[in-house]
């Protein structure tokens, strides 16, 4: 059976942006990747209407999990509207139930954005209540038991809201990845005019590859990388589990390397 690998961003090019390259680099391990954000962008414009805008969005999801080869899963809510409680977490927990990942890719903890720090709250939570028996999702899915591990990927900008520095505890290495991470995120068209407005984003291109070598250069090397940190194994896995570790090994660049 392949791994498979759920991604859980907050709005529609988190993904793309921060988890991409080493989402190629699994799906090039063989494993099977599932993909959901957990708002659905319409808040992503400074010109069209919420339904216009969140359709286009969708659409524009669902053509980078083509571009990519990866399940899509539907959003569940609006921008500004990703709180820490039990709906959006039963509805979660839901799809891991659904999809039993081996790896789960999800947000940092700390973050600029509250939606995205409060998704990696849902994202961590769902995760814990897949075997629990008496906790209901929306819609009902049968609980199970299997190791997953959490892997934290890096903030936007690479610090918290208040400036401090946020330390990959490893780097993938997704140099050899990264047109096609840039053609999966060139897949949200829409989002260019308004980063550039909202922003001052002079690409969303050129700034997720700039975003790409400072993570980097975290760690000394001239390389595009993604930065992660791996969840407490309690409640999730075996204590020594890395499955992103030893699928990527030969992509994998530590602190002391």
């Amino acid at each position: 059976m392949h791994p498979e690998v759920l991604a859980v961003g907050c709005h529609p090019d988190d993904i793309e942006f921060l988890m991409a390259g080493t989402f190629f680099l699994l799906k090039k391990a063989g494993c099977s990747l599932h993909y959901i954000n957990l708002a659905n962008g319409n808040c992503g414009t400074s010109k069209l209407g919420r339904g216009t805008i969140r359709r286009i969005r969708r659409r524009e999801a669902v053509r980078a999990c083509e571009y990519i080869g990866a399940a899509f899963h539907g959003s569940f809510t609006s921008d500004l509207a990703v709180f820490y409680r039990q709906k959006l977490i039963r509805k979660l927990t839901a799809v891991v139930r659904e999809t039993r990942p081996d790896i789960m890719l999800v947000l940092s903890p700390e973050d600029y954005m509250e939606d995205h720090m409060n998704t990696a709250r849902i994202s961590v939570t769902a995760a814990f209540c897949r075997g629990m028996k008496n906790y209901r999702t929306v819609p009902r899915r049968e609980p199970y038991m299997k190791d997953v591990v959490l892997y934290h990927a890096m903030p936007y900008g690479l610090t918290d809201w208040m400036h401090r520095k946020i330390d990959p505890e490893f780097l993938v290495n997704i140099g050899s990845v990264i047109d096609s991470k840039e053609g999966m995120l060139a897949c949200h068209s829409s989002q260019k005019v308004w980063l550039d407005e909202s922003q001052g984003h002079d690409s969303y291109l050129t700034a997720m590859r700039e975003m790409s070598r400072k993570t980097g250069a975290l760690f000394g090397k001239e390389i595009y990388a993604e930065g992660w940190r791996r969840h407490l194994y309690l409640g999730f896995s075996e204590k020594d589990a890395d499955p992103l570790g030893d699928m990527l090994e030969k992509y994998i660049v530590r602190p002391s390397e």
